[in-house]
């Protein structure tokens, strides 16, 4: 007989389904609940929209390739924060029968979009750039400094509402790092404008521009590698497999166990399926609290489905991507 057993907090089911015990269990804690981001993201959108127009006014007004390079990553910062916070509110959504896992993978992709979008931005400057190198143009180098050090403070502001989520969440850090990059240009765009006051050199507003690209590139890349990581449902960085494997099989009853799989649900949601050998029988409820409960708080893992099986002869449909890893222990 088989027992199929859904928790969800204080919920619970049982349905009959044949041959094997296929456990589910979803565990919740208030420290894996996504930290409300709403209003950051409502006010630095705000304070980013208002300070890429007066941007671009100032970089026409001071001819500076610097000021409207900068003003053009913002306005990109701008719907990189947009399309991060639609992320943010889609993941709270509850699930459909057509989304059974909910829309946390939307977060995932605005990851992904908002380091593509870094990139574009990227491109856009150095193009730009490039050609003010050719044929350096005068620009006002007092407009250039005073607008630029606003942006310091607005953008370094915006970074840090962030700062509390960038670790845990990739979502989150991409936000981040929109406006640490952005707090960056505008540091870059202060010494280009002091410099071409110093000095005249005109060109040294371009040369800036490109230095800032690199910077921008080098900051992202770790957010694009995580992202595309994440987009592919590869196991979350911060989870050792091995050691989930090891544990596993230190659980008492288990002889082997194949087929596991560890993918991310969102950028702060992972799930795991697994199949655990087990040649006295399915081992009762309280065996999948202890195994749920070990998931959940050595390795953060939230979503656990487990599949019991006696012999381990059953088929797990995945051919050559079905592995198998045993271990020995006696049985409770």
């Amino acid at each position: 007989m088989t027992e199929v057993q859904h928790r969800h907090d204080d919920h619970s089911a049982d349905h009959d389904h044949g041959a094997h015990g296929h456990n589910h269990s979803h565990s919740h804690s208030h420290s894996h609940v996504p930290k409300d981001f709403g209003f950051a993201f409502a006010l630095g959108t705000a304070l980013n929209l208002g300070f890429v127009l007066v941007e671009v006014i100032a970089g026409f007004l001071a001819n500076s390739m610097a000021l409207v390079a900068d003003a053009g990553h913002n306005f990109g910062d701008v719907l990189g924060l947009l399309m991060a916070w639609g992320a943010s509110v889609l993941v709270k959504r509850r699930p459909t029968p057509r989304f059974t896992y909910g829309f946390g993978s939307s977060t995932i992709l605005a990851a992904l979009a908002n380091a593509v979008l870094l990139l574009v931005a990227v491109g856009a400057i150095v193009l730009e750039a490039s050609q003010r190198l050719i044929t350096p143009e005068p620009v006002a180098g007092g407009m250039m400094i005073a607008v630029a050090a606003v942006g310091i403070v607005i953008n370094g502001f915006t970074a840090w509402l962030f700062v509390s989520g960038s670790e845990r969440d990739v979502n989150i850090r991409g936000a981040y790092l929109h406006m640490m990059a952005d707090t960056g240009v505008s540091l870059g765009v202060v010494v280009a404008g002091v410099a071409v006051v110093l000095t005249g050199w005109n060109w040294l507003d371009p040369v800036v521009s490109l230095i800032i690209a690199v910077v921008i590139v080098w900051s992202t890349w770790g957010l694009l590698k995580d992202s595309m990581h994440l987009a592919m449902q590869g196991v979350p960085v911060t989870i050792d497999v091995a050691k989930v494997q090891l544990r596993l099989l230190e659980l008492p009853g288990v002889v082997s166990i194949h087929d596991l799989h560890i993918w991310p649900m969102s950028t702060t949601a992972t799930a795991l399926t697994c199949h655990l050998v087990m040649p006295d029988g399915h081992p009762g409820d309280a065996f999948i609290e202890t195994a749920t409960k070990m998931l959940h708080d050595e390795f953060e893992i939230r979503h656990a489905t487990f599949q019991f099986e006696v012999s381990g002869d059953a088929p797990c449909g995945l051919g050559a991507g079905c592995t198998a890893v045993a271990g020995h222990h006696a049985h409770a």
